[in-house]
């Protein structure tokens, strides 16, 4: 087996004609466009349709302002730059680049080729410049914080033409505990094709620095365990213990009820740890991680509306510290001691609606009319869009994100797995408990389920 650590040349120049016509067709405002990967389409159509790059910009804008981060995203950097650095030397030899990116799409260290580092310089591919994909356009570092694992942009795949000599490929590294990025490694070459092993290099650098950030996060969770353990002993209202991003990690029997999840089971790894699958506490729990990571004495109470609950439940939420470090928070069932957490974020600035909905078919985008779509289903790690042309995967990994894009242009969120289309509801119907479902006009007349939550909304929205 080839080592994973070594970087083999490639041969060939990437051919390009094919895409080069079709971005120059799709930048006109064309939106078919064959012969282009889905990865890249739709890359493109963010950058047209959501950030409005100027295809014509010639070199990355400089970064605004450093952004906040934590200890632990320290530690990833330094690892990064740190495998960056080791094969600095080989990336060199084949006439590359390596680059190490924080979540903005800043680069903060770049090493190579003397040569490939001037002609980076000239479109300021280096350090204190910013290459997110609502910067720069498509390329291997700013795409590569929009989707999971290695991306590779080639050519004229990019959207800038001033970058179309470029071909690069990046991996973001995303923190284990809330699946948001922290950075980008990359390798960039000019005029030439990447290394053959580069893409099973950055993913094997990846997944070395997520086992350190790992076990890092299983040190936190039986810490946060450890705090719950104490809690429990002090206190009989019902108590459970989340992490940062609101998974649980440990419940008492009443608690367990109420958020769905299995009882005095610790979840310490932060690939197990349990979904409660309750909007609200997940928001509330993230309000307070960012309230706490900036205030520590803070502590918040809310109400939500829990499992088998037939009215709105009071929570108390108290962050928990290790070492100065936020590991979680506690949760108390019956608490309203605290600030309180809003109920809804502050408005959103104006912003444009999506003309279309973007959606996969084997190998190809589809551009949906909004009138096509009936309804959106999140099912695993991926959301599913129930159309006129029949099931399609959408290019959103959220259905949050979906919802809060199509919230304004007659879409509703009626279950924690669903967003309807309310013009494509043909009937709806009662059960017998009073709970309401959905019959939707497409061809199998689907049935979509109302959560008790959201029935309220639903009822205004149809006027019944």
């Amino acid at each position: 087996m080839r080592d994973a650590h070594r970087l083999e040349p490639a041969s060939a120049n990437p051919g390009g004609g094919t895409v080069l016509a079709a971005w120059e067709r799709f930048v006109q405002g064309e939106d078919h466009i064959p012969g282009v990967r889905p990865l890249v389409a739709i890359s493109w159509h963010r950058c047209r349709e959501q950030y409005r790059v100027d295809p014509r910009l010639t070199e990355a804008p400089v970064a605004v302002a450093e952004p906040d981060h934590t200890p632990e995203h320290d530690v990833v950097f330094a690892e990064l730059g740190f495998r960056a650095a080791s094969v600095a030397h080989e990336v060199g030899n084949l006439g590359g680049v390596v680059t190490v990116t924080d979540a903005t799409g800043r680069i903060l260290a770049e090493w190579g080729d003397q040569a490939t580092l001037t002609k980076a310089g000239d479109c300021r591919l280096a350090p204190w410049f910013c290459w997110s994909e609502c910067a720069a356009g498509t390329n291997g570092m700013g795409t590569a914080l929009e989707t999971h694992g290695p991306v590779s942009i080639r050519g004229a795949e990019h959207w800038c033409r001033a970058f179309h000599n470029w071909v690069c490929a990046g991996i973001a590294v995303r923190d284990v505990v809330t699946r948001e990025p922290i950075a980008v490694l990359s390798i960039c070459c000019w005029r030439s094709r990447l290394p053959e092993s580069a893409g099973s290099w950055l993913a094997n650098a990846a997944t070395m620095t997520r086992c350190l950030m790992k076990r890092h996060a299983r040190d936190n969770g039986a810490e946060l365990v450890a705090a719950y353990t104490q809690a429990r002993a002090r206190s009989g209202a019902a108590l459970a213990a989340v992490d940062t991003a609101g998974k649980v990690v440990i419940a008492d029997d009443m608690a367990s009820v109420l958020l769905g999840v299995p009882a005095s089971t610790p979840a310490v790894d932060p690939t197990l740890r349990w979904n409660p699958g309750l909007p609200e506490l997940i928001a509330a729990a993230r309000y307070a991680t960012g309230q706490a990571a900036h205030h520590p004495d803070w502590v918040g109470s809310t109400q939500i509306f829990a499992h088998l609950a037939d009215e709105p439940t009071p929570i108390g939420i108290r962050p928990v510290f290790s070492s100065g470090r936020l590991i979680g928070h506690l949760v108390s069932f019956g608490a309203s001691d605290g600030t309180q957490v809003p109920q809804a974020e502050e408005p959103a600035p104006p912003r444009t609606q999506p003309r279309r909905l973007v959606a996969m078919r084997d190998n190809r985008m589809v551009l949906l009319r909004l009138p096509e779509v009936s309804f959106a289903e999140s099912r695993g790690n991926d959301v599913w869009l129930a159309t006129d042309q029949g099931r399609l995967r959408a290019a959103s990994l959220s259905l949050d994100k979906l919802d809060s894009e199509l919230a304004d242009v007659g879409f509703l969120r009626v279950h924690r797995r669903y967003v309807v289309n309310l013009s494509r509801i043909r009937e709806i119907e009662r059960g017998l408990k009073g709970e309401l479902s959905l019959v939707m006009d497409d061809r199998t007349r689907e049935m979509v389920p109302v959560s008790r939550r959201n029935a309220p909304a639903v009822r205004r929205a149809l006027d019944i």
